[in-house]
């Protein structure tokens, strides 16, 4: 395989810059046929659904430096805070429309207790953190990865939701608390003021009106961390939980199961069967999914060809998990009222590029990692009448995040920039997009033939505006495209593209502006017209409809 040199990266990706030719083949025949080895048809009639905001949603757990040093720095703090909450993350996430949040974990969940995060923050407990015996934290001394002051609590957090308008979405300890516990956080959160003791205490705490919490989870990962329980047993600690004599205080709550790991089906076909048996399948909203991708080698920055293709490919899978699961659920759900939530999904790499030894699990992201955040997104905005709600995992200091923070310097991630370009699907019609390119072929780390598409992405429609976003997997070859749009004439076109000059290249504190997005007006008004599409990169068209 061609080993990928920077020359060779910086002179393809210059060589792919923005160029649309605007040849329609009514015109021009086989000239634009000769131009393109590349084929887009955006299929304007044909609605897949409503992408949901909440598919753009984003994971916050009480690991490493994700609360502490990331979004909680205190209310005394000299580092800029809206009572207490940094305020970089909450001017940088109010753009990108960041819908809903999940906290307060992941595994860390199923060990809080949420009476620990009220009251007077003097006065709250700390407690030994989930991730403790993690080998990177053994050497740190007291600090607040392994020992939570509790200092950011059910309050604070629904604070940081109101101040980027997103709505809270909370993990729900089924492990090791009762269901009644669970029954009076939720009356914690949504009991009109002054009608309970807990309403009053949630007013104590700066907050007299309910905060109207929708989504919860109950249970987080319960074939492992969150119990390790088999999916009968889970089914059964889930009706305790989820039961119908849970008041709802005005709310339609939309309870969330534990769904599998990757490709478990076997987890999915018994949990539903065994929830089917009581007939309870009408007291769950959504299904989780997690899967995280990785390549073998592991390295955030220092990949070779072979691990960029991996780490894609990995990422990838996620259109055939979503299928597969899909089809399981209907065996019982034959309607589909249940919709697949997928709240944890990443790139993960180790851990040797973290900014803070604190940060467990943190990492750098680049170009690579951006390409992994368009490909998913794309895929859910295609499965946009199966997929109701997905996370990033997390959202900053710790695993793909969109942000890296330490003590008062801060940061946009390849990731974040991603985000900012797709917000314009949130909330549109998906539609149908036919894609068709050369293969990328590769070999494995063990030698072994592999493949990938050339080109992934999705395309949707609001008013007479169309968003149509591609991500070009190759590493050194751009990608001559024939767009055709039917349904309706075409207008005036922007193409935003996210790029790098290095595929290894990332923004630092000292250099932010290294992996940044650019924007510009190209010639349109025709359909089919030609598109290059960069080298390794993620791209936004945004086509004005003359209907």
């Amino acid at each position: 395989m061609h080993t990928l040199t920077r020359r060779d990266f910086v002179t393809s990706t210059m060589a792919g810059g923005v160029v649309l030719t605007g040849v329609s083949l009514g015109a021009a025949g086989a000239r634009g046929s000769r131009l393109a080895d590349s084929r887009i048809d955006v299929l304007l009639d044909e609605s897949i659904g409503t992408i949901a905001p909440e598919i753009y949603g984003h994971f916050v757990e009480h690991l490493g430096g994700v609360v502490y040093d990331g979004i909680w720095v205190g209310e005394s703090s000299s580092i800029p805070n809206i009572g207490g909450i940094r305020r970089a993350i909450v001017e940088a996430l109010r753009p990108i429309r960041p819908s809903v949040i999940r906290w307060p974990g992941g595994c860390f969940a199923d060990s809080y207790d949420w009476r620990d995060g009220i009251g007077p923050r003097e006065r709250r407990p700390r407690r030994t953190n989930f991730w403790i015996d993690q080998r990177a934290l053994r050497e740190l001394g007291n600090v607040p990865a392994k020992y939570d002051t509790n200092h950011f609590g059910t309050n604070e957090f629904v604070r940081f939701c109101r101040l980027v308008d997103a709505q809270p979405y909370l993990a729900v300890n089924l492990r090791s608390l009762p269901a009644r516990a669970f029954f009076e956080w939720l009356e914690y959160c949504n009991s009109p003021a002054g009608s309970t003791t807990l309403a009053e205490q949630r007013e104590a705490g700066g907050e007299r009106e309910p905060f109207g919490v929708k989504y919860w989870g109950i249970g987080n990962e319960s074939w492992g961390c969150g119990g390790n329980f088999t999916p009968e047993e889970y089914a059964a600690e889930y009706r305790r939980f989820a039961t119908w004599a849970v008041p709802d205080y005005g709310v339609d709550l939309s309870f969330i199961g534990s769904g599998p790991s990757g490709r478990d089906l076997e987890w999915t076909r018994r949990f539903f069967r065994a929830l089917n048996e009581r007939r309870d399948l009408n007291r769950m909203w959504g299904w989780g999914l997690h899967h995280y991708t990785s390549a073998p080698n592991g390295e955030a920055i220092a990949f070779d060809d072979t691990a960029w293709y991996d780490l894609l490919s990995s990422a990838n899978r996620m259109d055939s998990l979503i299928t597969a699961q899909w089809q399981v659920m209907g065996e019982m759900d034959r309607e589909h009222r249940i919709k697949l939530v997928v709240d944890e999904w990443g790139a993960w790499h180790r851990m040797t590029t973290n900014v803070d030894p604190t940060h467990l699990f943190g990492q750098q992201s680049t170009i690579r990692d951006a390409l992994v955040a368009g490909l998913t997104l794309d895929t859910f905005n295609r499965h946009a009448d199966k997929v109701a709600m997905a996370n990033i995992a997390q959202l900053v200091n710790c695993i793909q995040s969109l942000f890296l923070a330490d003590e008062d310097r801060f940061l946009l991630t390849p990731t974040y920039h991603v985000f900012a370009v797709y917000t314009a699907h949130q909330g549109a019609r998906s539609v149908r997009t036919v894609m068709s390119a050369p293969t990328v072929h590769w070999r494995d780390g063990e030698e072994r033939d592999q493949s990938l598409w050339g080109l992934n992405g999705s395309a949707s429609v609001r008013d007479d505006a169309l968003t149509l976003t591609v991500t070009n997997s190759h590493l050194t070859e751009p990608r001559e495209t024939e767009i055709t749009v039917r349904g309706a004439p075409v207008g005036a076109i922007m193409a935003t593209t996210l790029t790098a000059r290095n595929v290894h290249d990332h923004n630092t504190f000292e250099e932010p502006d290294t992996v940044v997005p650019t924007t510009a007006d190209v010639r349109g008004g025709r359909s089919p017209f030609v598109y290059r599409f960069p080298a390794a990169s993620v791209t936004k068209l945004e086509i004005a409809l003359r209907r």
